[in-house]
């Protein structure tokens, strides 16, 4: 005879399309292909899937067994190399941090806005990476070769903590208001990624980053709208370190 929990879990089982532990996900896919029209589309496909699967794995589900000429990026599958930011359910976020059992019975997935469209959920991330080179990402220092490692002390570390997350998806850029309308805007992880360095005690190329930055195209296009901190899938505070660095160009360095 079944029990009282068995009964429960089988209603539940029903009223989210469950079959065998496993749910019903239908995937509305916005598709585009240059070879095969100029116009985007939309494409609908249902899969089964465990609950706790990700929308990453469903996507693989829809491309190795229903059509295989969906394309999107991926790579470790893991939310560490950023490549499978998408818009999913019209927000910034990882597929592969998703679960299925949050979106289902249906999701709605899209490419990253703000960027041109290749094909389907792969856009053209050139753009994006210009204005991340633009910020010199990288440590300067002339002082010559060290005798030993250029230490710092545990609060030195923590000033730029947090930026040091950044993973480069482009979600935080590309949920951005200002960057959809202004190509010349580096975008926030561009300034995220030089508040890395400005803060660095042992970087000695904060002025000319400071320089740039005070350009129009730097962080006073930002008007704080904090998309980009909720689209971040790190975590990071990026609009508390955009308002840091503006303080840094207006009071402390500049």
């Amino acid at each position: 005879m079944a029990t009282a929990a068995d009964v429960l879990q089988s209603s539940d089982r029903q009223r989210v399309g469950e079959s065998d532990g496993r749910m019903s996900l239908t995937l509305k896919i916005r598709r585009f292909n240059p070879e095969v029209s100029e116009e985007p589309w939309w494409d609908e496909f249902t899969v089964q899937m465990e609950p706790t699967d990700r929308l990453l794995d469903a996507l693989h589900e829809v491309k190795w067994r229903l059509d295989g000429t969906l394309a999107l990026r991926r790579s470790c599958a893991h939310g560490v190399c950023g490549s499978d930011a998408m818009l999913i359910n019209g927000r910034n976020a990882l597929a592969c941090k998703v679960l299925v059992q949050d979106v289902a019975p249906k999701a709605t997935v899209e490419p990253i806005r703000g960027l041109p469209v290749l094909k389907d959920l792969i856009v053209d991330m050139d753009p994006f990476f210009e204005g991340y080179k633009s910020v010199l990402p990288f440590l300067v220092n002339d002082e010559g070769e060290p005798d030993k490692e250029r230490r710092q002390s545990p609060e030195e570390r923590a000033r730029f903590d947090d930026t040091t997350k950044c993973i480069l998806c482009a979600a935080c850029t590309t949920s951005c208001p200002i960057f959809w309308g202004d190509d010349t805007y580096v975008g926030p992880a561009a300034i995220v990624n030089a508040h890395r360095f400005i803060f660095d005690s042992r970087d000695r190329g904060d002025r000319e980053r400071l320089k740039i930055l005070s350009e129009k195209t730097g962080v006073f296009r930002c008007r704080t709208t904090f998309n980009c901190t909720d689209a971040c899938p790190r975590g990071i505070q990026v609009t508390q370190a955009i308002q840091e660095v503006k303080r840094a160009i207006l009071f402390d360095r500049f």
